[in-house]
């Protein structure tokens, strides 16, 4: 199989706490049971796509431990490629979440074995590959690498900048969608009140702008378009935006426009947080209807 969209990013084990608040410096919090569930920024984004009926490959990094085993189960129940994620000498990646009840999320990664995810890996992986989506709870060097093959192989790059950070201007103009949510286009723009239109100015061919319960601004050089969400009730927003990259890489290799993708992407985020935790709150394609 070849895959249409190619994700390269981190591979992690959740573990989920229910809490009234989020602890204070110092403080101590009961919670609720720990739920260990599969999860990941770039194993997010590949099940998300996945299940909407893209062909999906995974380039990423896992321990040689259970928490491994059950993500690479995950991940292939969930019908992603495999076989390009590394198995290399350190712990799987571990992500420490509290879900309070207003389904809002506090999260702490410890990276583990995203962290020796190198630049080699992604090396022929692009054959056939419409569009990668990379994200960047892996080594910054592996991104920029990454972002700039792609391109050169002739593949759309969907850069997820999340969590934020500085990219090269030669990583920025490799890309052909920059995807960030409000608070990282601030911090990218340097204010909160910036003209989102200056994404543009750092190097990328467009831009998406998640917005939470407001949906997300699709920005290119001729217009800015306004994409609403569908209203629902929140019950946690684990994985939200992984599942709008997903949503959004799977229409794209598709063929869909950019505003349409984000308008698939929204009603798929949208409904991924009416349920509990990331991957398993994920709809298929016949629950987009």
């Amino acid at each position: 199989m070849t895959a249409e969209v190619l994700v390269a990013g981190s591979i992690n084990a959740d573990l989920v706490v229910t809490a009234d608040r989020r602890p204070g410096a110092g403080e101590t919090v009961l919670g609720g049971d720990t739920v260990l569930l599969p999860g990941g920024k770039g194993a997010n984004t590949a099940v998300a796509a996945s299940l909407i009926g893209a062909q999906v490959a995974m380039v990423g990094a896992v321990g040689d431990d259970a928490n491994g085993r059950l993500l690479l189960g995950s991940l292939r129940e969930a019908g992603v490629r495999v076989d390009l994620v590394r198995t290399v000498d350190r712990p799987t990646g571990a992500a420490y979440i509290v879900v309070t009840p207003d389904g809002e999320n506090s999260i702490l990664v410890s990276p583990g074995a995203n962290g020796a995810l190198e630049p080699s890996s992604v090396d022929g992986a692009f054959d056939g590959a419409r569009v990668l989506a990379v994200s960047m709870e892996i080594p910054l060097p592996t991104v920029e690498h990454a972002v700039v093959a792609a391109a050169e192989a002739g593949v759309r790059v969907l850069l997820n900048l999340s969590p934020v950070a500085k990219v090269s201007p030669r990583t920025l103009n490799a890309v052909d969608v920059l995807l960030v949510n409000e608070h990282e286009a601030a911090w990218l723009l340097e204010s909160d009140d910036a003209d989102p239109r200056g994404l543009l100015e750092l190097g990328p061919y467009s831009a998406v702008v998640t917005r939470g319960a407001k949906g997300a601004l699709v920005i290119t050089a001729d217009e800015v378009v306004e994409v609403p969400s569908p209203k629902v009730e929140a019950v946690d927003t684990t994985g939200a935006g992984d599942a709008f990259t997903g949503a959004l890489a799977a229409s794209l290799a598709e063929g869909a426009s950019l505003a349409d993708a984000a308008r698939l992407a929204v009603k798929v985020a949208a409904i991924s947080v009416t349920r509990s935790g990331a991957q398993p709150s994920y709809p298929r394609a016949g629950e987009l209807d």
